[in-house]
């Protein structure tokens, strides 16, 4: 399989996306909400936040079949006390047929160099309390856990 990376900032190259960013969406929510995701989240994502320097979305894409089979987002995480705003990882997916042969570490490689170029250094990511294979994953890429969220239902 040949894949292309794609970095997307632009509404209508995202919204020919929207059925692969909805799965993305929907299976990464479904880490921590009970509930699906509200019909148009994504839609609505793209139009709040994709003008936003920390928003940007790369895909990898099959050359021959010219579809979409991996993605990975990310969005602006502000600091409530401080203001400060940095990028966050907020979905990513890859099709199940093609995981575990490095897709997601290319993406978020890609992802953080882009970012980079747009003159940001730290690349944050959230992950469920439990979903102990992504944070095993984050903590193989690099992540460091810096801060846990607690809420209180």
């Amino acid at each position: 399989m040949n894949l292309r990376l794609l970095s997307i900032d632009d509404a209508e190259r995202a919204r020919a996306l929207l059925p692969l960013l909805e799965r993305a969406a929907q299976e990464t929510a479904a880490t921590w909400r009970e509930d699906p995701l509200p019909e148009g989240t994504v839609e609505r994502f793209l139009e709040r936040a994709l003008a936003a320097p920390e928003t940007l979305i790369v895909a990898a894409e099959d050359v021959e079949l010219g579809e979409a089979l991996a993605v990975v987002a990310s969005a602006p995480f502000q600091d409530p006390l401080t203001g400060e705003t940095r990028p966050m990882i907020i979905l990513l997916y890859v099709t199940p047929d093609i995981r575990h042969h490095g897709v997601a570490r290319a993406l978020i490689g890609e992802l953080q160099r882009r970012l980079g170029q747009r003159g940001h250094k730290e690349l944050l990511a959230r992950a469920g309390h439990n979903d102990d294979a992504l944070i095993s994953m984050g903590e193989r890429l690099g992540l460091v856990r810096t801060i846990e969220i607690m809420s209180l239902e």
